[in-house]
């Protein structure tokens, strides 16, 4: 590829960006698609095949993606009435806003609410039950990562996530088989969400360079707690709870000065909701 090719690409990934940052910030409106093309610096008649063939979903999917996953997160954690999360989530009618969050997590708002995995979590928490989901001690080398910071909701990680694809695929540096990491410092029930800071990370190999906008990040090396979850991350936050409250003061551990980080299995753009895969890691203290 030759480095005037190079640039045009990168401008592209460059637009791209701007415009995801445009539907983050705008999640809740009326999102126009020839206000999205106005952003993105590109015809209105060719912008959407663009984003799809480069991004490997299409506009409309993601839109509609993360307005339920923030519905979903909603539902989990707040007492939110339905009507509100669907019309928040950009339906008109809860009925129709029913149809299509079935559709993406398997069964009714309704339903989610009571018992979805979050409601597991919450149950085995309120009673203690330190042995309720497996969690394995591991010994993690430490690594390098080239990252992209974020600040906001913790449910909008994948966005600084995408970020760091694109930068690292400009920079012809995107592992064959790329790992995903996302590193959360701030407790998401103390901060206030816009508050809030994270990271998105990506283990390298080699000698890359790392400058703006990606930031170096060493992956503390040692020992840690893994809880392997499997769901929506809207329902992580309890089980965040339930490992810290139950799990963590009956196994005799102690958390190290380290944040905890969640390795991304899984694509939320290629499985349905209920079948993501994510590693929770607590950092330990190693045995004296």
């Amino acid at each position: 590829m030759t480095e005037v090719s190079m640039h045009i690409q990168d401008s592209y990934n460059d637009r791209l960006n701007r415009m995801l940052d445009y539907v983050y910030a705008h999640l809740e409106d009326d999102l126009s698609f020839d206000r999205l093309a106005e952003v993105a610096c590109l015809s209105p008649y060719h912008w959407s095949r663009i984003y799809s063939a480069m991004r490997g979903e299409t506009i409309v999917a993601t839109i509609r993606r993360l307005r339920l996953q923030r519905a979903a997160e909603r539902l989990s954690n707040s007492d939110m009435a339905l009507e509100a999360v669907a019309k928040r989530a950009g339906y008109g009618s809860t009925d129709t806003f029913g149809r299509a969050f079935r559709d993406a997590f398997g069964v009714s708002p309704a339903a989610y609410r009571t018992s979805g995995s979050h409601a597991a979590f919450k149950a085995a928490n309120a009673v203690g039950d330190a042995h309720a989901f497996p969690v394995t001690i591991e010994y993690l080398p430490e690594r390098r990562c080239a990252s992209i910071d974020h600040t906001g909701s913790y449910m909008a990680i994948d966005h600084a996530m995408g970020r760091l694809f694109a930068e690292l695929v400009a920079r012809r540096a995107l592992p064959a088989q790329p790992e995903m990491i996302g590193l959360f410092f701030d407790d998401p029930d103390l901060g206030a969400e816009e508050t809030l800071r994270s990271r998105a990370c990506l283990p390298i190999t080699g000698s890359l360079s790392i400058d703006p906008p990606l930031v170096e990040t060493v992956l503390r090396g040692g020992p840690y707690a893994k809880l392997s979850y499997i769901g929506p991350y809207a329902d992580m936050r309890g089980a965040y709870r339930w490992l810290l409250g139950a799990w963590l003061p009956a196994s005799g551990q102690e958390p190290a000065d380290a944040p905890i980080f969640e390795a991304y299995l899984n694509d939320p753009r290629h499985v349905p909701q209920t079948e993501l895969r994510t590693d929770i890691h607590l950092p330990l203290k190693s045995a004296p």
